[in-house]
């Protein structure tokens, strides 16, 4: 079993790894990069020059291009001692076309253009773009820079080698006081007045590896981050995990103490403090609340995440798809042809013959006339919000298992070791208890885990209806935002808990029925 395990999970890795690799292909091989501006707000109130500049900081950003402006050159120059500060502030402000350089400025610019383009980049040239004699139009700055774009190989390996970041005290270059960890029994947070156990540390990127608090799952890190791709219009600048993980809703205050001591009701949460060098002295409220450079935070949300809303209505679904689809799935194969039977048909037809989107309006429509809540509110929030979207979840779900297991114990009953077990002297209730129903059960257990996993996946249509802030919208609208590090990240998500369900499912397989063994004997 252990055998069969290692090898099952090395072979759903490298499927997950090849599915991944095709979908990258596909993106970024085959789809326009131009696309993914199309829901970019700042772009479109981009002007000439600087709107070439923005295009390739932001594919730089994502991974498309390696770009070099010529002022980074110059100081990368100036860093490794090659020139002095006089001689870079004099080279840095080319002329508005070639003609108008300076002897210095023509130097550096030809240095800055061989240089690149003996290592394989395009050095382009934007001359400025005057309405006077000196006066440059709005974005029509000249500007110089080099570019190439990416191999797709090299950006592959980049995104899996960077999927799992470990934080450490040499992240973070120029620090205050030493680096190292510290651990406290009693979090500052909480003015070291609550027993709260917590480490901290000085250069890493985080203020707070590991700490406790009273929200669940009680115990939170920093120390390890999965990065599945950062969003370019879903929620821009956000890594897709924490999209899918991090609260939301209206803001949660409470009084917290600042590192400075001072005590505030604040709705900041000081646990996911970030390293932001030079923050401090550039801001007098960070110079009153911080004593060193961990100044970034987020908000305490009240609500889920997108995925904790999604988990809720999908596994509470499945739970109740389970406890009504088995016993009326039995009932219907020990009533076969008979009213109950026909009556379960009946609704199993009418799932599948009717779009999912039918019958969710249908049902939406009856609790609606029942006073029931029909869309989700986070600021007003209250259970009677989950029983439609529940509902409509798991009306599929007990028709599919209701007509399986119904097939499977029909199937069973009618095979030659029942025939054989009656004549042997069993009881219909044995027979039934110890052979039809095990035997019959055993593909059903099988998609358990898939069920509970993919509750975790959300529901496109049925969260669209309700409007409810789950995972099942991301992809969907990453697709149309032509958001391609959100599309990567979700479908490698997707990927590994559908390679996840397979393997719990054959390992629940042997468990429920012993002789299925996934060992193979020499013979």
């Amino acid at each position: 079993m252990t055998k069969y395990l290692i090898k099952r999970i090395l072979r759903a890795l490298l499927s997950v790894v090849l599915v991944i690799a095709v979908i990258m292909v596909m993106i970024y091989a085959f789809l326009d990069r131009e696309a993914i501006f199309s829901s970019d707000p700042t772009y479109p109130k981009k002007l000439n020059n600087d709107k070439q500049v923005y295009k390739m900081e932001q594919w730089e950003r994502f991974g498309y291009v390696d770009y070099i402006p010529y002022a980074e050159y110059l100081q990368e120059e100036l860093d490794a001692g090659n020139i002095t500060q006089s001689e870079r502030d004099a080279a840095v402000s080319i002329g508005a076309k070639e003609d108008n350089d300076s002897k210095t400025v023509a130097k550096h610019v030809e240095a800055f253009t061989q240089k690149y383009r003996s290592q394989g980049y395009k050095v382009i040239r934007l001359p400025g773009i005057k309405q006077g004699p000196t006066k440059y139009v709005d974005g029509g700055r000249p500007y110089l820079f080099a570019y190439r774009d990416v191999p797709l190989l090299n950006r592959m390996v980049t995104y899996f080698t960077g999927l799992i970041q470990v934080d450490n005290i040499h992240n973070v270059e120029e620090i205050e006081g030493e680096r190292g960890l510290t651990f406290t029994w009693f979090d500052p947070v909480y003015g070291g007045e609550k027993f709260s156990p917590a480490i901290m540390g000085n250069g890493t990127t985080h203020k707070y590896l590991l700490y406790f608090t009273d929200q669940f799952p009680y115990i939170h890190q920093n120390l390890v981050k999965i990065k599945l791709g950062e969003s370019y219009s879903v929620n821009k600048g956000v890594d897709v995990f924490n999209t899918m993980t991090d609260a939301q809703g209206p803001q949660k205050y409470s009084v917290i103490t600042y590192p400075s001591g001072i005590k505030e009701e604040t709705a900041d949460d000081l646990h996911t403090l970030v390293h932001v060098a030079g923050s401090r002295e550039k801001s007098e409220l960070n110079m009153r609340y911080y004593v060193d450079d961990y100044t970034r935070t987020t908000t305490v949300k009240s609500g889920m995440s997108q995925m904790g809303y999604s988990f809720v209505i999908g596994i509470i679904s499945v739970i109740l798809a389970y406890l009504l689809a088995v016993p009326l799935g039995v009932i219907m194969a020990l009533n076969k042809d008979k009213f109950i039977d026909k009556l379960g048909t009946l609704y199993i037809i009418f799932i599948m013959a009717v779009p999912s989107l039918g019958y969710i309006f249908i049902f939406r429509a009856i609790g609606s006339s029942m006073k029931l809540p029909t869309t989700f509110n986070m600021h007003t929030p209250t259970w009677l919000m989950y029983i439609l979207p529940i509902i409509s979840l798991s009306l599929p779900s007990i028709a599919n298992l209701m007509k399986w297991l119904r097939r499977y114990m029909i199937d069973q009953m009618n095979s030659d070791y029942v025939k054989f077990a009656r004549s042997g002297g069993l009881s219909e209730g044995e027979i039934f208890r110890k052979h039809i129903l095990k035997n019959a059960i055993i593909p059903v257990v099988h998609g358990i885990p898939g069920s509970v996993l993919g509750a975790l996946t959300g529901a496109i249509i049925t969260e669209r209806v309700y409007l409810v802030p789950g995972i099942g919208n991301v992809l969907t609208e990453a697709i149309n935002k032509y958001d391609n590090g959100v599309i990567v990240g979700v479908a490698l998500f997707y990927a590994l808990l559908s390679v996840t369900s397979f393997i719990l499912g054959d390992v629940l397989m042997s468990v429920m029925d012993p002789r299925i063994s996934f060992t193979s004997k020499a013979r």
